[in-house]
């Protein structure tokens, strides 16, 4: 079955069916104080970064200065600009993205597959933890990667058996059949520091990492590359900014700027599936004949396949496709070389996207600059801790460069996509009675 609780007031209980359960308040306060932190919570996004801040700290009552500054000289911070953003994230504990109150959606690995992804689209989730009753243990994430893989692997044009075999599998079944392709779950203690979150993301390829209590097996938040750099936003403008934010984008090549993978608003919605599959990239800017960006094509807009139950018919190209988007489109964000680093993390933070599109003047694409790009820059990249650097072509030959297929960094069944977005869903009316059931908890905070 499939529950929707409250990410630190929800705890396992006994069945086939289990979730999380009731962490109450005052043991909440007792391992604040333990950290030495306060509550720090994310702030609205649409807001301006620095007004945000000012009203999210108001609310609650906490300092002015974020309690990082309050441990450390802002002269030490200054003596190598570098560490600024690492020993931000070292001192920061993975609680401290815990929201007060948040949506949690768990599912049983004998739910039916063709429930579970309606239950992704209609609890406005892109992904769930796995888990298995044999086994008494969180087994895995499943994520839109894996809606696309089975479409991908068993769809057949003008044939009913995709559908049939979605509503007849399991979740359990389908993770057998990609046995070979499924990895242990991977996830992190909430007394983790961020840094070590942001290198277990990144190295492991990941793009979900599920935060769970070591003392009773809860998963009590999933992190992500967005939800962490918002967190940084929260209180850049109290930390001391380093000289390369002000660069620009072609002065510190960060992102991929070769192979770049792309689409036409012709290509259909089956090429495009396999494009994500085989060349393993999580969108597909879409470009005209000159290769300009006129829009966008990413795994999320696949969901929109369950939510219509439409999954029968992936012929149809991807204009097409795009004319049914629902408000989750994020919408074509992009950036040029020209940009500076921090107008580049402002814009991306505020958008809430996982990329930007790097145009050139005529606005062909021409690049990706990926949340894990930022996040590996900002702060793997200063202690020798970055993936190994991808080749990044000359400013001067990208005019004149072939688009062909690119690898980036993703993995099946262990939480590759990008979160939930935090805007108001409205979800498809009907549910399927018994998919699922709500437990609501109350703890006297807001999220």
């Amino acid at each position: 079955m499939v529950y929707v609780v409250g990410a630190r007031d929800a705890r396992l209980i006994g069945g086939v069916a289990r979730v999380a359960g009731v962490l109450r308040r005052s043991s909440l306060e007792k391992r604040r104080l333990s950290l030495g932190v306060a509550g720090h919570r994310g702030s609205d996004p649409t807001l301006d970064p620095n007004h945000a801040a000012i009203l999210f700290r108001d609310s609650r009552g906490l300092p002015v200065a974020d309690p990082f500054l309050e441990k450390v000289n802002i002269s030490d911070l200054e003596e190598d600009e570098n560490q600024i953003f690492v020993k931000f994230f070292k001192f920061h504990k993975c609680y401290d993205l815990i929201p007060t109150s948040a949506k949690l959606v768990v599912f049983d690995t004998q739910l039916l597959v063709k429930k579970a992804f309606f239950a992704l689209v209609y609890n406005g989730v892109r992904a769930a933890p796995l888990w298995d009753s044999s086994r008494h243990k969180f087994v895995g994430m499943l994520t839109i990667t894996d809606f696309i893989k089975i479409l991908q692997r068993h769809y057949v044009s003008g044939s009913t058996v995709i559908g049939e075999q979605m509503e007849e599998h399991k979740l359990e079944t389908w993770r057998n059949v990609l046995k070979d392709e499924v990895k242990e779950l991977v996830s992190i203690d909430p007394d983790e520091s961020l840094y070590d979150a942001i290198k277990c993301l990144i190295h492991n390829r990941i793009h979900r990492l599920p935060v769970i209590d070591p003392a009773t097996g809860n998963v009590l938040y999933i992190l992500t590359h967005k939800r962490i750099l918002r967190f940084l936003f929260l209180y850049i403008n109290d930390l001391p900014r380093p000289s390369y934010m002000n660069k620009t984008l072609a002065e510190l090549r960060i992102g991929t700027f070769d192979n770049i993978e792309t689409a036409t608003e012709d290509t259909s919605i089956i090429d495009a599936l396999n494009k994500f599959v085989e060349r393993r990239v999580s969108a597909l800017p879409i470009v005209d004949s000159q290769k300009r960006l006129i829009d966008i094509f990413a795994k999320f807009d696949v969901i929109n396949l369950a939510a219509e139950k439409t999954y029968d018919n992936l012929d149809v190209s991807l204009k097409k496709a795009n004319e049914h988007r629902n408000d989750w489109f994020e919408g074509v964000h992009k950036c040029s070389m020209d940009d500076t680093l921090f107008a580049i993390l402002e814009r991306i933070v505020r958008a809430e996207v996982h990329r930007l599109v790097v145009t050139d003047d005529d606005d062909q694409v021409i690049g990706i600059l990926s949340l894990s790009d930022l996040l590996q820059y900002l702060v793997l990249r200063p202690c020798g801790e970055e993936l190994g650097s991808r080749p990044m072509t000359p400013i001067s030959e990208m005019s004149s460069m072939v688009i062909q297929p690119q690898s980036s960094e993703e993995t099946i069944l262990e939480g590759e996509e990008e979160e939930e977005d935090s805007r108001e869903f409205t979800p498809p009316p009907g549910p399927a009675a018994g998919a699922w059931r709500e437990v609501t908890v109350a703890t006297g905070g807001v999220e």
